[in-house]
């Protein structure tokens, strides 16, 4: 088994600090890192009264829809594509 270089990088996320390891760069997991506090902060803003498991629960089930829709989106997208090239 080949050998990988995992980093480890420090990412606060609503107001707590995760260490996430992995192989992605640290500026893409950094990014991905502020991205889910922008969408826990934006739920937050609309349900205060959530705690965090029920605020990070419900920033997964959105994060997952918004990833169906643009699976769906770019499906449809190669889809068209590849009917024009049949043409």
């Amino acid at each position: 088994m080949a050998h990988t270089n995992k980093e480890r990088i420090t990412v606060e996320i609503h107001n707590k600090s995760y260490t996430i390891i992995g192989e992605e760069p640290a500026s893409h997991v950094r990014m991905v890192a502020s991205l889910v506090d922008q969408k826990m902060s934006e739920i937050h803003e609309q349900n205060k009264h959530l705690d965090t498991t029920r605020l990070a629960v419900l920033t997964a089930v959105n994060t997952m829809n918004d990833y169906l829709k643009l699976k769906e989106d770019y499906a449809k997208l190669v889809g068209s594509l590849n009917r024009k090239e049949d043409k």
